[in-house]
């Protein structure tokens, strides 16, 4: 009997008593996805948000999550106090209605990766860059079942690429960038 797979459970915890908006978290995940590593600051890059909730007063770290290819049909508008908020404010995704977590020159969408490298970093950036620690990381172990696959951010670029512009498109792209 084989013994039961297992991964590592990544997670950032978020302590939004700490934040201050000062968008430290931001600007480290921009330079460590700048391409090359390190070489420049682009805010688009990055994977983390410091949104206000200004009914709270209060920062808020928003990380990238999945992609989604329609549009929410919960976006609704509230009036409180006076102030308008939109409940898409504080969405994680990375959809058609907004410029949030989209990589800057192919507009795929961006997902946060735990700032993966070779060699590991003990920590992601934008926990590093925390002078608050606002942001924790941790890890555990689970048990998962074999019929459990997850796909890697090539296959999702791939099959949002081909949803968008065609198998055939994408195909004489892939060549055409190949034969250079």
């Amino acid at each position: 009997m084989s013994k039961p797979a297992k991964k590592i459970i990544k997670e950032i915890k978020v302590d939004l008593s700490k934040c201050n908006g000062c968008r430290a978290c931001e600007k480290a995940c921009a330079v460590f996805h700048a391409i090359p590593k390190y070489s420049s600051f682009n805010p688009a890059r990055s994977r983390i948000k410091v949104v206000i909730d200004e009914r709270n007063d209060q920062w808020v770290p928003i990380r990238a999550s999945g992609f989604t290819a329609a549009e929410c049909s919960g976006r609704n508008n509230y009036v409180i106090e006076g102030k308008e908020y939109s409940t898409c404010a504080f969405c994680p995704a990375s959809c058609p209605s907004r410029d949030w977590f989209k990589e800057p020159d192919s507009g795929l969408p961006l997902k946060c990766d735990m700032c993966e490298d070779v060699p590991p970093l003990e920590e992601p950036m934008c926990v590093q860059m925390c002078a608050r620690d606002c942001l924790t990381y941790s890890e555990k172990e689970v048990e998962v079942g074999e019929e459990e696959v997850v796909r890697g951010e090539m296959e999702m670029g791939v099959a949002s690429l081909i949803k968008k512009y065609g198998a055939e498109a994408v195909k004489n792209a892939v060549n055409r960038a190949t034969k250079r």
